[in-house]
């Protein structure tokens, strides 16, 4: 096997449309070092033997099918088989800038103390092209990175981590419906070596169907009170990470109203189209500014 330096690691379940679009975009930009892992949790969509055949053509390196607990459990198993020096989490209904993956992943590869790498990103409601919510973490990153705050809290979505730390930082925690927002507060909290990077390496696709905006909320917030007291996370205004509260907060919007007339119908949106035109967006809020790594 040649020399991997990313991963690529996708967890899906019943997500075929979404899934296509966004293997078609990856394997469009893959690059000699990289790899994709898929981990199935043994769809009855079509994903399973659309994923058999790209993996019997050779198009994606890794994949599995077969029942998981959650999540975070699936998400877990993609990490574990990964080959990369750098795992990039690819969420199948999300979009991402590829080539601002690879300055990230050029940056870590110069910078080998580097645990964790995140970003700023974007979102938007799927189906509509205005308006593009931005969200940045920098103030709490900087305040963390100053001892103000012993921990914060950041999406997975534009997350790049050195497979190595996983040894210290861990696994996801599979107990937690919003993984990220734990795993966020856990990386944090353990002082690992965090580098903010102010481009965009996701934009955030909210819709009524998505997992978070299907969330436990009772839950999450049982949860969320627990994991503030063990990280020592005095918040700010949410329990979740900020583009996940988005994600939720626009997919209930979605949801209410495409269902106040018409309870039984789902948004009706060519998503061959309206992704494509997520795509070039998100190169485009890239290139319009150039991020910078800020570090210790």
């Amino acid at each position: 096997m040649s020399k991997i330096n990313l991963s690529y690691i996708i967890a899906t379940r019943n997500r075929f449309p979404f899934l296509k679009i966004t293997l078609n975009e990856l394997l469009a930009e893959l690059q000699s070092d990289e790899e994709i892992v898929v981990v199935d949790g043994e769809s009855t969509d079509g994903s399973k033997a659309y994923l058999q055949e790209l993996f019997d053509a050779g198009k994606i390196h890794q994949f599995i099918s077969e029942p998981d607990h959650n999540q975070a459990h699936a998400w877990n198993k993609a990490m574990m088989m990964a080959h990369g020096k750098i795992i990039k989490k690819i969420i199948d209904d999300d979009v991402f800038c590829y080539q601002a993956i690879r300055t990230c992943k050029e940056y870590m590869l110069k910078h080998h103390q580097v645990d964790v790498l995140i970003s700023n990103d974007v979102s938007i409601s799927l189906g509509q092209k205005a308006p593009v919510l931005y969200a940045s973490r920098l103030p709490y990153y900087k305040q963390w990175l100053t001892g103000k705050v012993p921990s914060f809290t950041f999406g997975d979505v534009h997350m790049m981590i050195r497979k190595s730390a996983l040894a210290y930082i861990g696994l996801y925690f599979p107990a937690y419906v919003m993984m990220d927002w734990e795993y966020s507060l856990r990386i944090s909290y353990l002082q690992a070596n965090i580098v903010y990077y102010t481009g965009y390496n996701a934009l955030n696709v909210a819709h009524n169907e998505s997992i978070s905006a299907n969330r436990n909320k009772q839950l999450t917030k049982d949860q969320g009170k627990r994991g503030e007291i063990f990280y020592e996370y005095a918040g700010d205004d949410a329990n979740t990470s900020l583009w996940s509260k988005i994600k939720v907060f626009i997919g209930t919007k979605i949801y209410r109203s495409s269902t106040e007339d018409k309870p039984s119908e789902k948004i009706a949106v060519n998503l061959d189209d309206i992704y494509g035109y997520y795509y070039q967006q998100l190169k485009e809020i890239n290139q319009s500014s150039a991020g910078e790594f800020i570090s210790r």
